[in-house]
């Protein structure tokens, strides 16, 4: 993924998140506690972070695998959990053909074993929990979005949010069981992509403020979305988008 690089700040508005940027120049041991599956190409990695300080919901983290023979190989992944989950942090990877990271975790990992990780990485993506939030994922663009809902259950925030999914069937949706009345679900092999017409009741119909949007997926997901809500009205500036592939 490509982003802009902006430090979290700590924040004492009621239901924002206090974040140390200093630890994302640190690389951390981290113990993998737990292993779930979510799809047949997905699964969620519960990591035990002692000297994680905490993120915002949003942020992503860099995982590193070191080899015997000292050989590294490390990538950015986005943090599926709520910055409340105190000492542990959940990352959701797709098992990508040939990934060198992926690969490993998905078919050599098991609990017990250690990694290391880097972050909270970006703060360009976050969402702070203060401004009424508009969520459009595609597949694994999810986790981040998750971390985002997670939190304003969590905290109990009355704060409009959102959340526009698109996956290919019911069968590929990542976190099936964990959406409410907040969420629209799209099954594109059967209805379609995203249009104009999933977006308008929002967009017709906003929250005071204004909607703050977050797009993440696939470089065309993403393209696609973010045209989408700008033709819609949506102020350009308001739109953030995240993309991988």
């Amino acid at each position: 993924m490509t982003e802009t690089f902006v430090p979290p700040t700590p924040f004492a508005v009621p239901g924002r998140i206090a974040v140390n940027d200093q630890v994302a120049t640190t690389w951390q041991p981290a113990v993998i506690t737990a292993i779930r599956r979510e799809t047949p190409r997905a699964s969620t990695f519960r990591l035990a972070v002692p000297g994680w300080t905490g993120h915002l919901p949003g942020q992503h983290c860099m995982l590193r695998l070191t080899a015997d023979d000292g050989y590294t190989a490390q990538r950015h992944y986005s943090i599926a959990s709520a910055p409340d989950d105190t000492g542990h942090i959940e990352l959701t990877l797709d098992h990508v053909p040939g990934g060198e990271v992926s690969g490993h975790l998905h078919s050599i990992a098991r609990p017990g074993d250690t990694v290391e990780v880097r972050g909270p990485v970006s703060g360009f993506f976050a969402w702070t929990g203060d401004r009424p939030a508009l969520l459009l994922g595609a597949g694994s663009g999810v986790v981040p979005l998750m971390s985002m809902l997670r939190h304003r259950r969590l905290r109990g925030l009355d704060v409009p949010l959102r959340l526009i999914l698109s996956a290919r069937t019911p069968e590929d949706v990542i976190y099936a069981g964990g959406y409410g009345a907040e969420t629209t679900l799209i099954h594109t092999r059967t209805e379609g992509r995203l249009t104009a017409a999933h977006l308008k009741p929002y967009l017709a119909d906003q929250p005071p403020g204004g909607w703050e949007a977050y797009v993440c997926g696939s470089n065309g997901f993403a393209e696609h979305a973010s045209r989408l809500l700008a033709d819609g009205g949506q102020p350009v500036h308001r739109i953030r988008i995240e993309r991988f592939g």
